[in-house]
């Protein structure tokens, strides 16, 4: 009996390991992928996903707020994303995160029924998603809660 539970906490363990071993790897490569997409520099960066009940707002600001640079690469790449979206094409996170990517392919479909609102912030900027179809609400939801497990320490969501 004793040698059934060694074995089954061993296993466990190993099951544990594991799954941070493949958490960690998918965020290494969705960095990666990062690195093709996005201008600026990942590591000196923050996303945050706030849900909202009608949508929500994602915003990317520098770590080092002095960093004019790197705000000036964020700008840019949430300005262009801004007009991708709401053109439906979700190109750049797909590319990123995967074509199975939740949330995604609703807000493609969807692009017409979501306002989307750009910002420039203290050392960055930020996208503001408004809609009032609730399918499309929990669409931005699963979106950003995909985005901030894939970016790991990178991200936030409130």
């Amino acid at each position: 009996m004793r040698e059934r539970s060694l074995r089954r906490e061993t296993l466990i363990a190993t099951i544990a390991v594991a799954l941070t071993a493949c958490g960690q790897s998918r965020q290494q490569e969705v960095a990666d992928r990062g690195a093709d997409v996005m201008p600026f520099d990942l590591g000196a960066t923050t996303h945050e996903f706030t849900p909202a009940a009608d949508g929500g707002t994602q915003t990317v600001t520098s770590d080092d707020p002095q960093a004019a640079d790197q705000a000036a690469l964020i700008r840019d790449h949430l300005r262009a994303e801004d007009s991708a979206f709401a053109a439906g094409d979700f190109g750049d996170p797909v590319d990123i995160h995967g074509a199975d990517m939740p949330g995604v392919a609703a807000l493609s479909a969807g692009a017409d029924r979501v306002d989307i609102a750009y910002d420039d912030i203290d050392a960055g900027a930020r996208l503001v998603f408004t809609t009032s179809d609730p399918e499309l609400v929990v669409a931005v939801h699963d979106w950003f809660a995909a985005q901030t497990t894939d970016h790991g320490s990178h991200a936030e969501q409130p």
